[in-house]
């Protein structure tokens, strides 16, 4: 248990900053979830517009820290091949 002021303030921020990388973390999921689900069933339509909303997103969970920069861009250049490859 944290015995400082400083470091019971320092666990009340690390908790909040969890939740909230949780939630982004959570909401990338289901973005990508949606991209995945639309190849498998096999509309390319469908799939290209959920590669269109998750790519913003994966960009911005990067740019916020949630994930690293090289493993969001593998992440969207594999969906991206994946969604080219069920439009060809």
């Amino acid at each position: 248990m944290a015995n400082t002021t400083s470091a019971k303030k320092a666990t009340r921020k690390i908790a909040r900053r969890t939740a909230v990388n949780k939630s982004r973390r959570s909401r990338i999921r289901g973005f990508i979830r949606k991209v995945e689900e639309a190849i498998l069933t096999g509309d390319a339509t469908v799939a290209q517009e959920a590669f269109k909303a998750a790519q913003p997103e994966l960009h911005r969970a990067a740019n916020k820290g949630v994930l690293h920069a090289n493993t969001a861009s593998r992440k969207i250049s594999r969906l991206s091949a994946r969604v080219k490859a069920l439009s060809a």
